[in-house]
């Protein structure tokens, strides 16, 4: 029961979706996620404004946006924490409207997060929990090692979100005394018993069943919804000429390596490995039939246009109860310390002094 995960609110996973990632850097709807226990509660990236701010925007930015018992947020907190995920969504190339619900919606998920951070911080002021710099540095070494990254890399991922190493390892340390507070509040009060582990398992007769994976790729422009004409043939003509360096033999990940010299410049990535069933249905139609090596047409999808490459394809036996007894043992006691963390979360919301001011 030692392992980490995340602990996400409905409004947590939506903010996830646009962060970024501090080992790569780039966007990515489909995968976002750090390892567990670095996951957990980062709910904001630390930003600086220019020196040069006007005295009337440090005004602005000093309003309070909400008092949650004896602290305070500030719009400059709440400010902070919107600009790495709005660049992120702007470029997601939602319509209009779109784009205003979802700066919206993430607005309201981050501050409701900020006060969730700043009651549980309360907590564990009140408790005097504490974590040392030998901890932290082994949580930095976990996370690294898990991404393969070396020390020049995490901090150039660092760098690009504007995020100092002091900065980041404080963020580590919150993580950390917030991972100690639920093992005590939560964890340590969970028991899993073995007719659970069976009902599950019965539930979930097809997952157990064995499995076709495949590791697919994809190079891909984005195009927004309501883009020109000629932004479209443009992006279709530069899609055209990276098929016809495929037919011709280019290896396909040489392409997807090949880093992008303009907005609408070819970018590729490695997906990972999907059931056929987790994909959207036109990628599930465009790969049903492609065998190991293959990569599909140039599909126009909502994202825009790309082309799609099974690297490989994975087959999994069935498998029996005894083989997945501690995998379905820990997403019950997952599910388990979800359900009670969020209860507990919200009887000390409900236990607190919050005003949110408009």
């Amino acid at each position: 029961m030692g392992k980490n995960f995340r602990l996400a609110s409905k409004r947590e996973r939506n903010v996830k979706q646009y962060e970024v990632d501090p080992g790569i850097g780039n966007i990515s709807k489909m995968q976002t996620s750090l390892p567990a226990y670095l996951c957990r509660w980062i709910l904001v990236a630390i930003g600086i404004f220019p020196v040069g701010i006007a005295a009337a925007e440090t005004v602005i930015a000093d309003r309070i946006v909400a008092v949650v018992n004896e602290d305070i947020i500030t719009l400059y907190d709440l400010n902070q924490a919107f600009k790495p995920y709005e660049a992120n969504i702007k470029a997601l190339g939602y319509n209009p409207q779109k784009e205003r619900e979802a700066l919206f919606q993430l607005r309201t998920d981050l501050l409701n997060q900020i006060i969730e951070r700043k009651l549980t911080d309360q907590v564990i002021k009140r408790n005097k929990l504490e974590v040392s710099e030998k901890e932290i540095d082994a949580a930095l070494e976990r996370m690294k090692e898990s991404r393969s990254l070396t020390d020049e890399d995490f901090r150039a991922g660092l760098a690009q979100q504007g995020l100092t190493m002091e900065e980041y390892r404080n963020n580590v340390k919150q993580q950390l005394l917030r991972n100690i507070l639920v093992n005590r509040e939560v964890k340590s009060k969970i028991v899993i018993t073995e007719d659970e582990i069976k009902k599950y398992y019965d539930a979930h007769s097809e997952k157990y069943a064995g499995e076709t994976k495949y590791h697919i790729w994809n190079i891909f422009i984005r195009v927004p919804e309501d883009a020109a004409e000629f932004t479209k043939r443009l992006a279709l003509e530069k899609m055209e000429s990276v098929a016809a360096k495929l037919k011709q033999g280019e290896p396909f990940e040489s392409l997807a390596a090949q880093k992008p010299d303009s907005p609408m410049a070819p970018e590729g990535a490695d997906l990972g490995l999907y059931r056929l069933e987790e994909l959207s249905p036109p990628l599930q139609k465009a790969i049903k039939d492609m065998k190991a090596g293959d990569f599909s047409p140039i599909l126009d999808t909502d994202m825009g246009y790309q082309i799609v490459y099974v690297q490989k394809i994975v087959k999994t036996d069935a498998k029996s109860l005894a083989d997945v007894k501690s995998e379905i043992q820990q997403t019950l006691y997952e599910e388990a310390v979800e359900n009670r963390f969020q209860t507990w979360l919200q009887n000390l919301r409900q236990k607190s002094n919050i005003k949110i001011i408009q």
